[in-house]
């Protein structure tokens, strides 16, 4: 199939930074490069001719004509026209698809020729405004996939927008659509329900498509969504060393939906490393620390489920060493941020704009651009070296572990010197699970289910409850503020005198076990 050439114009210096990123981002975009062509005066090669000859030619031969105007006119020639304008006047009379642009919303500071041209435009055509280059980008974006469906070329669209092929709404799992809803309202006051019907919700959330659900969908409300999309699982393995090795200690693949997979590989993560357990010196709640941020970890995780490559056949990977973790997604940046840029403030690009909402909406993920600049924070305070961040064949983040950090953390929490508890030793002695020993710290105050779901890492609700809720009331180590309501939307769990006796009971044995 052969491409079709756009030509960008205007060669002035105040759109060094935009001509650059839109080529970056046409070339770069999985759906874009396909169709697309782009040229950029400055990729040209040096020729024994005039520049504007080379710029009429360049427009001759393309199809789509990108103008770019802003306060410069540019350079005029005998006739008192800049490149710019004559460019557009070529591209106007060959009858090129025509794209125009125009950076900024006031026109005082324009030059009256440029302030011509923007008008001659205007009569012409619909013409755009920009401030930025990610608003430059989202409207060339949007308007060349316009002009691909207008050419019956585009026979698929953006991987999370696009029709899940063989799926239906019957594929929709209904208890993780009103578990998203339960956690949506409470999160960011979503406007919809919990009892909202699948179809409604779908639709609010743009995951329908011809009353067919999408595979953004399928995603994050799949009941089964690798059997549509199979790359999605994470593979997580655990190394004793600092090298890939096999026989692989501990090797997992995780599958269900994005929500899930999340929850899932941030556990497996938490259940091998370090936690060190305080005492209640200072404070009534006893503090506990693990070797690495948990915040750090999911926001790893979130990041690769989040932005990586779907047309890809390949799985996130997250791996465990003895001395760092590793989450490698089958991705890569957004064209217009670098590593550099990524610790700096930046915008934010969602590789997957619809599946990035839902995760938004939850409090997965955070709309501001703001995530790898916490977790360099974190693991800062945490005494940890600052995380790194590279591009192989694919998206590799790297959070360094350090012996005795969450010892150190406790230690300045709690006022007590005591070394960390490995991991799976962590409530044994109770007889109570992992899950249930967090449970029973956190009912110190008030909490509903859906927060100590997400604190545990669970989707299920009712395997939450049978599994770690119900056993903890049976035992009389938390009830309910509402007995006489169990099912009652204010409904919340804390604990009980019993409770309270057993986590001071498992913190003095964490002390013990440390001298």
């Amino acid at each position: 199939m052969s491409q079709t050439r756009v030509f960008i114009s205007s060669v002035q210096k105040e759109f060094a930074e935009e001509r650059k990123a839109l080529r970056d981002f046409l070339r770069g975009d999985p759906l874009l490069r396909r169709f697309f062509d782009v040229f950029l005066f400055e990729d040209a090669p040096a020729k024994d001719r005039r520049a504007d000859e080379l710029y009429l030619e360049e427009v001759e031969k393309s199809s789509i004509y990108v103008g770019l105007f802003g306060n410069e006119y540019g350079i005029p020639d005998k006739k008192g026209l800049s490149p710019t304008h004559m460019e557009f006047l070529l591209a106007t009379e060959l009858k090129k698809h025509r794209l125009i642009f125009v950076k900024g919303a006031a026109d005082s500071a324009r030059k009256p020729q440029m302030k011509t041209l923007i008008k001659e435009a205007e009569s012409q055509l619909v013409r755009q405004r920009f401030s930025t280059s990610a608003d430059l980008i989202s409207g060339v974006y949007a308007s060349l996939i316009d002009y691909l469906a207008d050419k019956e070329l585009l026979r698929f669209g953006p991987f999370d927008a696009s029709i899940c092929e063989d799926a239906g709404l019957k594929d929709i799992s209904t208890a993780k659509v009103k578990w998203f809803l339960e956690l949506a309202r409470a999160s960011r006051d979503f406007p919809l329900k919990a009892g909202t019907d699948v179809r409604t919700v779908l639709s609010h959330l743009r995951l329908l498509k011809q009353e067919l659900p999408t595979n953004a969908a399928i995603l994050l409300f799949g009941k089964d969504p690798q059997r549509f999309i199979y790359s999605s699982e994470v593979k997580c393995a655990h190394f004793h060393g600092t090298q890939v090795q096999k026989p692989i200690p501990f090797y997992q693949v995780y599958k269900g939906n994005l929500f899930e997979l999340v929850d899932q590989a941030v556990n497996f993560v938490l259940s091998k490393i370090d936690l060190a357990v305080g005492t209640r010196a200072v404070s009534i709640q006893a503090p506990v620390a693990y070797e690495i941020p948990p915040e750090v970890i999911t926001e790893a995780i979130v990041n690769a489920v989040a932005h990586r490559d779907y047309n890809s056949t390949a799985s996130v990977q997250v791996m465990l060493f003895s001395d760092r973790l590793e989450v490698w997604n089958p991705g890569a940046l957004p064209p217009v941020l670098t590593l550099k840029s990524l610790l700096k403030p930046h915008g934010s690009f969602p590789k997957n704009p619809l599946v990035a909402e839902p995760l938004y909406l939850t409090k997965y993920i955070e709309r501001m651009g703001t995530g790898i600049r916490d977790m360099v924070d974190r693991c800062r305070i945490a005494g940890l070296s600052d995380p790194e961040f590279k591009l192989t064949d694919g998206f590799v983040a790297t959070v360094y572990r350090k012996p005795g950090v969450a010892f150190e953390a406790v230690s300045k929490a709690s006022g007590q010197m005591r070394p960390p508890i490995p991991a799976d030793q962590v409530g044994t002695k109770s007889g109570l699970s992992r899950d249930q020993v967090e449970m029973l710290r956190q009912c110190l105050k008030d909490q509903s289910i859906a927060n100590l779901m997400v604190i545990a890492g669970r989707t299920n609700r009712t395997k939450f409850r049978d599994q770690v809720l119900n056993p903890l009331v049976e035992m009389g180590l938390i009830e309910m503020t509402i007995p006489g309501k169990p099912t009652s939307s204010k409904q919340k769990y804390r604990l009980t005198k019993k409770g309270r006796n057993l986590i001071a009971k498992l913190a003095k044995e964490a002390g013990s076990d440390g001298k």
